[in-house]
């Protein structure tokens, strides 16, 4: 222990003494852990810490298979099978959760409800707090409508009250009283605020309706891979046995661990920043490698006499060690700070659709690697400085040339260096330059709408029974009422509505049916009844199409501009009491009536809301990209919104006033004609800036990992550079003795760095052809070997480094050759 203090006491006065070289290296080195324990906060925040539950690593998702092997929601009777014949399962339960008016406490809410099975909270192992939880009786069709609510919603909205006997909320017209507290932090799915029991109405015995996503916990003993294949088997005997065979029917079915199905979309974007970070990182060292090289080249003669005098080999690395530790564990200290400071910056610039990102924090587990991480840094660099400087015979250091020898070997293994540092920094900026032409490639494509100026508001009322058509009636006097009365607003141009927003998640898609008018089917008596029709009428392929289904109203497509192509939009004609209009898509008139006039046709869509009248087209407007401007236009059947309400719509104002009084107005509007709804507002320029948000939150920080390893790079090839020309003071002079003249010294210095540049430029356009590929899923119009991204990376990159190099060059072509051999 004294030794080790010795050689920390003589590795602080080391530092101390320069004062210039321990600046850069703590701040070069802070820079890269910093931004390294940022980054991995995040990925352990949302891929890898544990969920918040007990034995989280047993919760499975389930999914269904479709024909295009992608997964898929659950069929009620398909989640029956699933739960009764797989035995590797403790509990399985099925959820769906959507936002719905919620009033009866203190004040309204737009809450996200959740339907759920008996067994939903015994899979995840919580108990209510203070209450009881579902019992199967509260499935039973017909049961007393009952609730769980979120530790959260008690606080907010019940005041905290002990007495759950007296405690009750209006969900979809219906008064459900307060069963249970679910405990603090518990809100499964996200943003969840309430819990009322599946099934009250019965099961809709359709195979192809996937209303439900699914849970269960595997038994103790059970492995993923044998549930993975006992319900894969249970998917296919489905599929085998049933007599639909429609492209919405499984054909398999799968498990996937809770966590990974939560992660799976922003799993990819986020690794390719933990492995960008890391190639900054690996810059970063090289720079302090480089560095201390050169700190070590200047000790020669010291090194050579502590030899002399007896230290071993074994002590000179010890000490070179213990110097490197400091640097590392200083460098690592003020990244870590600086990665609580970095995290806040991350985390604003994060993608709304980031899972957990409550979650993310500069935590035990990340401090931790933050330290393992210096740790390593210090444990490599000091390995590789020591093994460098004690490599040769010190004692033959003190002989004459010596130095000069020892000098050679530097230079050439500090080319090394930089070269690596180049073809790292070039496959940095190339994938940063490939993201950056995608997000280019996407703000390009026409949305297929206006995105300025609109104000949206969503508005949702109480789901009524699919048969109650009179509850249907009142909703559409409700939106026409309150669309007239937003329409008063000062300011406001244009107004319309619609069941989906574009940007905001997609619209419902299924399968619907050519008609003729005479073929209209009765509307059934009951659900079981409905799933039967709908299996019968499905069965004639000839004449099934698919499509994504939105209701709208006539002002809908002039608030946002979406061109009529042909025919009309609705209008005054279309009353409730007329045949049911449609407009569609172009995509879908191309796509499914190619060469012909699709106006007058008649369509059965009534498998999307229930409504079994046929749907005239009447029009054709423009293709919207519903799910993305990266995403192809789906086509897509609008019907008219009132002629067929839904309960939750999103009015479209086309405003010139500012946006806080058009919102202002429009809450005292709804509250006069429902004080129960509670609405929220958006603009629609938020929501495309939103969909946006995970193309550039990557471009952000992977352009800057880029600008910080170029401009890291650009300080190597200069350091390298003056260090080799301040060893060669004496050789450069001489050759100007002899003749040489300023050009000659400076082409020979440009010479020696561009040599270092090429080859490292060569090591990373290979290195670039093979790991940019990892980048092809989050590219969008652009491949990953996209050749101008790559030159105009190459020519930056060389540009840059040749501008470093030519500081030290011209230094170099301006020595006074009397004073160069006075220097030696």
């Amino acid at each position: 222990m004294g030794a080790l203090a010795q050689d920390l006491r003589y590795a602080l006065r080391q530092l101390r003494k320069s004062p210039g070289f321990t600046s850069v290296a703590i701040i070069t080195l802070a820079l890269g852990i910093g931004a390294t324990t940022a980054i991995f906060s995040v990925v352990y925040g949302v891929l890898l810490r544990p969920l918040p539950y007990s034995d989280p690593n047993r919760i499975m998702a389930i999914f269904e298979v479709t024909t295009k092997g992608t997964l898929n929601r659950l069929a009620d009777p398909n989640f029956d099978d699933f739960r009764d014949q797989a035995h590797s399962f403790q509990k399985m339960a099925k959820y769906s959760a959507y936002i719905s008016p919620v009033s009866g406490a203190a004040q309204p809410s737009r809450s996200v409800v959740a339907h759920v099975t008996p067994d939903f909270f015994p899979v995840f192992r919580v108990q209510p707090i203070i209450g009881r939880d579902f019992a199967a009786a509260d499935s039973k069709k017909g049961a007393a409508p009952v609730a769980l609510i979120s530790y959260g919603y008690w606080k907010q909205y019940l005041g905290l009250s002990p007495d759950l006997s007296r405690l009750h909320v209006k969900i979809d017209q219906a008064d459900f009283s307060v069963i249970g507290v679910l405990p603090q932090g518990f809100q499964f799915p996200a943003d969840t605020d309430l819990w009322i029991a599946a099934d009250r109405e019965g099961e809709n015995q359709s195979r192809s309706s996937h209303n439900y996503d699914a849970v269960g916990r595997l038994k103790d003993g059970a492995t993923v891979a044998q549930a993975i294949a006992e319900i894969s088997a249970i998917g296919r005997r489905i599929h085998d046995a049933s007599s639909q065979q429609s492209d919405y029917l499984l054909k398999d079915a799968t498990v996937v661990p809770l966590q990974d199905s939560m992660t799976g979309e922003v799993r990819p974007a986020l690794l390719v920043l933990l492995g960008a970070v890391g190639f900054l990182l690996l810059v970063a060292c090289a720079n302090i490698a480089n560095l201390l090289l050169a700190q070590a080249s200047v000790r020669e003669r010291e090194l050579a006499i502590r030899s002399a005098l007896g230290a071993g080999r074994v002590r000179l690395f010890r000490q070179f060690l213990t110097e490197a530790s400091c640097l590392a564990l200083l460098g690592g200290g003020l990244g870590a700070l600086g990665a609580f400071w970095g995290l806040s910056a991350l985390l604003a610039l994060a993608p709304e659709n980031l899972p957990s990102s409550g979650s993310v924090s500069v935590n035990l587990p990340v401090l931790v690697f933050a330290f393992v991480l210096s740790s390593a840094v210090a444990l490599g660099l000091g390995a590789f400085t020591a093994w460098r400087a004690t490599s040769r015979n010190l004692r033959n250091q003190l002989e004459e040339g010596g130095r000069g020898q020892a000098g050679s070997h530097s230079r050439r293994i500090g080319s090394g260096i930089v070269a690596g540092q180049i073809a790292i920094t070039l496959v940095l900026v190339i994938g940063a330059g490939l993201l950056g032409r995608s997000l280019i490639k996407a703000l390009d494509v026409d949305p297929g709408f206006r995105v300025d100026k609109i104000v949206t508001m969503d508005v949702s009322l109480p789901w009524p029974a699919w048969n109650d058509s009179k509850t249907r009636a009142a909703e559409g006097v409700f939106f026409r009422n309150l669309l007239d009365r937003l329409q008063q607003i000062p300011g406001v141009r244009t107004i319309g509505a619609t069941s989906g927003l574009p940007l905001d998640g997609g619209l419902p898609n299924g399968m619907f049916l050519l008609m003729r008018p005479d073929e209209a089917p009765k509307t059934p008596s009951s659900l079981d009844a409905m799933s039967r029709l709908f299996d019968t009428l499905f069965r004639d392929k000839e004449n099934q199409r698919e499509a994504d289904f939105c209701a709208a109203t006539p002002g809908y497509f002039p608030s946002l501009g979406i061109p009529l192509l042909r025919g009309r939009i609705f209008d005054d004609r279309d009353s409730p009491d007329s045949p049911h209009a449609a407009v569609i898509s172009e995509s879908l008139a191309r796509d499914r009536w190619p060469g012909q006039d699709p106006i007058g046709h008649t369509i059965e869509f009534g498998n999307m809301d229930g409504d079994l009248r046929l749907l005239t087209i009447v029009g054709i407007v423009g293709d919207v990209h519903e799910y993305g401007v990266d995403v192809p236009p789906r086509p897509t059947v609008y019907a008219d919104l009132f002629q067929r309400p839904q309960p939750a719509i999103t009015v479209t104002m086309l405003a010139d006033a500012d946006t806080p009084m058009i919102t202002s107005s429009a809450r005292e509007i709804l509250h006069e004609l429902n004080p129960e709804i509670s609405p929220g507002f958006r603009t629609l320029s938020g929501i495309y800036s939103a969909s946006l948000g995970s193309r550039r939150f990557n471009v952000i920080l992977v352009g800057c990992f880029g600008m910080l390893a170029l401009l890291l790079a650009a300080v190597g090839v200069f350091g390298v550079m003056a260090y080799s020309v301040s060893r060669r003071t004496h050789e450069i002079g001489v050759r100007v003795a002899l003749g040489a003249r300023s050009r000659d010294v400076l082409t020979m210095i440009l010479g020696q760095g561009l040599r270092t540049i090429l080859i490292g430029v060569a090591i990373g356009f290979a290195g670039s052809l093979a790991i940019t590929r990892t980048l092809q899923s989050l590219l969008f119009g652009v491949t990953a070997t996209d050749l101008v991204t790559f030159a105009a990376v190459i020519l930056l990159l060389v540009t840059t480094a040749l501008l470093a190099c030519y500081i030290p060059a011209r230094r170099a072509a301006k020595v006074d050759p009397m004073v160069a051999l006075r220097y030696e």
